[in-house]
């Protein structure tokens, strides 16, 4: 299978791409990776397409957004999660799905605070349940078969590296789609 693994040099990343070395797996990046660009930029999601053919998968890793107390955020906080995370993913879907092989997948990430948000986590709440509904809503109306699945993780450190991988496996290997992903949930 060719897997385009964006945000490979990331913590998750780091986890998730050294088990897919069963495939061919193409590293991107935005300082890293055997392709690096800034997804960010809806020209860089198309450029990258154009570049890679033949993708039977897309997993992206990668994304950015703000914790603050809601007292200390302002507008242009919560845009950093908007445009580095949510939207970034949601054009790396609406541009690849045209590139993808029938019958391929993507893999969003979201996280836990867009279900079980804490003190602080207004930032990441809104991006991570709006890449859910997202995932859930999209999911229904992907065209030639593709599957689309989100991963939402813990904190880093209450996640299970066994089982952060086998959520990308499952993801890439079974018919499952529209499903939110929950890892290292049960750890407090």
């Amino acid at each position: 299978m060719k897997i385009l693994m964006i945000g490979a040099g990331g913590t998750i990343g780091k986890m998730v791409t050294p088990a897919l070395k069963g495939h061919e797996v193409i590293t991107v990046g935005r300082n890293t990776g055997d392709i690096t660009a800034d997804i960010s930029l809806e020209v860089a999601v198309d450029n990258l397409f154009n570049r890679v053919s033949n993708i039977d998968a897309v997993i992206c890793t990668a994304g950015d957004s703000v914790t603050d107390n809601l007292s200390k955020m302002n507008k242009d906080q919560f845009m950093v999660g908007i445009h580095q995370k949510l939207c970034l993913q949601i054009n790396l879907v609406l541009s690849g799905m045209k590139y993808l092989k029938d019958n391929g997948s993507f893999t969003l990430i979201s996280g836990k605070m867009g279900e079980f948000p804490v003190n602080g986590s207004s930032g990441k709440a809104l991006v991570n349940g709006a890449i859910n509904s997202f995932v859930m809503a999209a999911a229904q109306e992907m065209p030639r078969g593709i599957r689309l699945n989100v991963i939402s993780p813990s904190k880093v450190s209450d996640i299970d590296e066994n089982e952060l991988i086998e959520a990308y496996v499952r993801c890439l290997e079974t018919a499952i789609n529209g499903e939110i992903i929950r890892v290292g949930y049960n750890k407090q």
